[in-house]
């Protein structure tokens, strides 16, 4: 964790503006920690607005820095990202990183606001509607950085077609294929945004002791007391976030999956052109129907 000790700040993010989904905790929370202490403004989301205003305290008070921000939303819902990004808008007019992080597992079948499984709705459409909107943002404010939070679990991910949505199955399964969604979602985006000066890359933070699995009852407190013993910690899982989004020698480096700051292959399915196309107009199909303006993310 940056401390405000006294020590030369490094303020290499200084004058740029970012966005961390999933804010108030674990890797969220470290990544804004970090982003903050390097001088960027940096505007927190999360769902629980007393969990974000003790979080910008906090981060206020280990960095000194004052250029902090938090907007309040469910990235599950569409209509909530969209009252999240239109906030935005009304505050700021540039976005140079954005962390697609906020995510859950649903070990029991749940539903949004829209009727959409909940696995999908938080995983996969919360990162497609949240930057399809900030979009022309990002790219008026190039060069920018869109870092997709995903998991090695893609690699047990058996898709090879779009689910009804409503009722798509459950568990580590469907986590496993909204995990997916987020590397095809990555690659696409990245390569019809490759002239724009707008990098998107994806990356797995690997077993990180945090609360993540907390909502599933027994069996999630099993998951947190095997990332416990076998997982790394918040500061070691967002040192891959936070890498993506400063480093000078990554602000050219598109369409890529990053695990320990490195550059490594994701799994065979995600280079598959045909399901990456099927995503996306599922993706844009759904999100048509809920209201969204898809332009940005058809040019």
């Amino acid at each position: 964790m940056t401390a405000n000790n006294g020590a030369v700040a490094d303020l290499s993010m200084r004058g740029r503006v970012c966005m961390v989904t999933g804010a108030t905790s674990g890797i969220g929370r470290i990544t804004a920690l970090e982003l903050a202490a390097k001088g960027a403004t940096v505007v927190l989301v999360g769902r629980n607005e007393a969990k974000l205003t003790a979080c910008l305290a906090d981060i206020n008070r280990l960095t000194g820095n004052d250029k902090l921000d938090y907007i309040k939303a469910d990235l599950s819902s569409f209509q909530s990202v969209r009252g999240l990004a239109r906030t935005f808008l009304s505050r700021y007019n540039k976005l140079h990183v954005l962390v697609n992080n906020a995510g859950a597992i649903f070990l029991r079948r749940d539903h949004s606001n829209e009727g959409l499984e909940m696995s999908w709705a938080l995983n996969h459409f919360g990162y497609f509607w949240l930057t399809g909107m900030l979009l022309d943002c990002l790219k008026a404010s190039a060069p920018s950085r869109i870092i997709n939070v995903s998991s090695d679990a893609h690699k047990r991910s058996h898709l090879s077609d779009f689910p009804d949505v409503r009722n798509p199955g459950k568990g580590f399964q469907v986590y496993a294929d909204t995990k997916l969604a987020n590397i095809l979602f990555t690659y696409q985006l990245a390569y019809i945004n490759k002239s724009t000066g707008v990098t998107v890359n994806a990356c797995h933070p690997g077993i990180v002791a945090t609360a993540f699995g907390a909502n599933n009852g027994l069996v999630g407190k099993m998951i947190q007391v095997f990332s416990k013993v076998f997982g790394v910690t918040a500061e070691q899982g967002a040192r891959t976030l936070i890498y993506l989004a400063t480093a000078p020698e990554v602000y050219k480096v598109t369409g890529k999956y990053f695990v320990k700051e490195k550059e490594v292959q994701s799994a065979k399915s995600t280079y598959d052109a045909r399901l990456m196309t099927r995503l996306w107009q599922f993706s844009l199909d759904i999100s048509q129907r809920l209201g969204m303006d898809t332009r940005p993310l058809e040019r």
